[in-house]
């Protein structure tokens, strides 16, 4: 099983690599999310050069569909979905990545 990076050690390596305070960085990061899903919520595509880019797609709604964990059918309307496409930098950074560890 991979490794989680979560949020909390993100501010903290941030933290021990820039020296910066934790409440700021942990400020930081909560605005730049939030920037991102207001212009997800504005249908706008958000571009982050070398690593990748946001946007929204709507997916077509469905008179069936099965919930998997009871089996039972339901209408699914038509929604919004988040799409992430990594950049051409983030895909030849992991590319040689088989086992989940670099080489």
């Amino acid at each position: 099983m991979q490794e989680k990076l979560t949020k909390a050690a993100i501010i903290e390596n941030l933290h021990n690599k820039l020296g910066y305070n934790r409440m700021e960085i942990h400020c930081v990061i909560d605005e730049l999310f939030e920037e991102i899903k207001d212009g997800l919520k504005d249908s706008r595509i958000i571009e982050l050069r070398g690593f990748g880019t946001f946007e929204v797609r709507v997916r077509k709604g469905r008179a069936k569909a099965r919930n998997p964990k009871t089996g039972e059918v339901v209408a699914v309307e038509k929604h919004g979905v988040a799409i992430f496409r990594p950049g051409k930098e983030l895909k030849d950074f992991v590319w040689d990545i088989t086992d989940g560890e670099e080489e």
